[in-house]
């Protein structure tokens, strides 16, 4: 959880001091200074999500220390349903295709995170 809430954090912070940085990394190509349509308010979505991962990686790093547990169940079914939703943007061609591996990322947490709470269940049942 600390992990992903470091990254999250991290990867916020990149969006709101360095937006085409973030965009090259999800698979979007940055559109030249000067070069957006009026109208085109891409930045301003950037800069709404970037904020919104970045407090929401202090709220893992936050969550990780506190050892809560609950905040960990239930990160698992959203964070599945986040990788559901990214992974059909991009097979529906509303994403690119790098696009897939923030979903990916999102699933593999998600599984992770359900088998270390199994695990930690498991292990606190027979020990």
């Amino acid at each position: 959880m600390a992990v992903f809430g470091v990254l999250a954090a991290v990867l916020g912070v990149v969006g709101l001091v360095a937006p085409d940085v973030l965009l090259t990394v999800m698979g979007f190509e940055p559109v030249p200074e000067g070069g957006r349509a009026a109208g085109d308010h891409t930045l301003v979505f950037l800069t709404a999500s970037s904020m919104a991962a970045l407090n929401m990686g202090v709220y893992y790093v936050l969550a990780a220390l506190a050892d809560w547990k609950p905040f960990f169940r239930w990160t698992v079914p959203f964070r599945l349903l986040t990788c559901a939703v990214f992974t059909l943007a991009v097979l529906t061609g509303r994403a690119p295709a790098g696009f897939v591996g923030v979903g990916l990322w999102e699933g593999l947490g998600a599984v992770v995170t359900g088998a270390a709470l199994r695990y930690e269940k498991r292990a606190g049942a027979h020990g």
